[in-house]
């Protein structure tokens, strides 16, 4: 790993993607800044707010952002040596909740996949995959679907490395392995 990696780790709903990617930006330097997207809005969220705050360690600042995510990701480019932003699909539901209009919420996608690769710092983001499984029976959850889709696909072409977590196992998807053997 390099001081200006930038990680995507993917994975589905408890797949221990939020405690790789704090394990590996734990080793990504000492300044370090955790991006909390999620917005609580009841008492079971809250206390996984609390439950992921207990598990980083008081050398992280913390930021939560709703939404501003490309903006917050450069505006403190210079002070950091690692971002960790938890997580894509929560800022994506943000945006929705703001917006269903697709083509201003790909403009978000596009900014922050911008915001990503070129930041002067190593970031690291994590995503669930929600494309796995059936069509959705509506349209805003066939639409959330699809943007989340996009980011995970915009994001991922920004990162250097994309780690898909499944059944806490990361398994490193971009670069593709490469088989040495003879």
């Amino acid at each position: 790993m390099t001081d200006t990696d930038k990680i995507l780790v993917l994975g589905g709903c408890r797949s221990g993607k939020s405690s790789h990617a704090l394990k590996l930006a734990e080793g990504m330097g000492q300044r370090r800044v955790f991006v909390a997207t999620c917005v609580p809005h009841d008492d079971e969220m809250r206390a996984r707010v609390d439950r992921h705050r207990r598990e980083r360690s008081d050398a992280w600042n913390t930021l939560e952002i709703s939404v501003n995510l490309a903006e917050v990701i450069s505006a403190h480019s210079p002070a950091v040596d690692v971002m960790l932003v938890d997580c894509l699909t929560l800022w994506l539901n943000n945006l929705l909740m703001q917006t269903q209009d697709t083509q201003q919420i790909r403009r978000h996608i596009n900014d922050l996949a911008e915001a990503v690769k070129t930041a002067p710092h190593a970031v690291v983001l994590v995503s669930n995959e929600v494309g796995a499984g059936i069509v959705p029976e509506n349209r805003l959850a066939r639409l959330y679907r699809d943007l989340a889709g996009w980011t995970n696909q915009a994001v991922a072409d920004a990162c250097d490395r994309v780690v898909w977590t499944v059944a806490g196992i990361p398994v490193t998807i971009k670069p593709p392995f490469q088989n040495t053997a003879p």
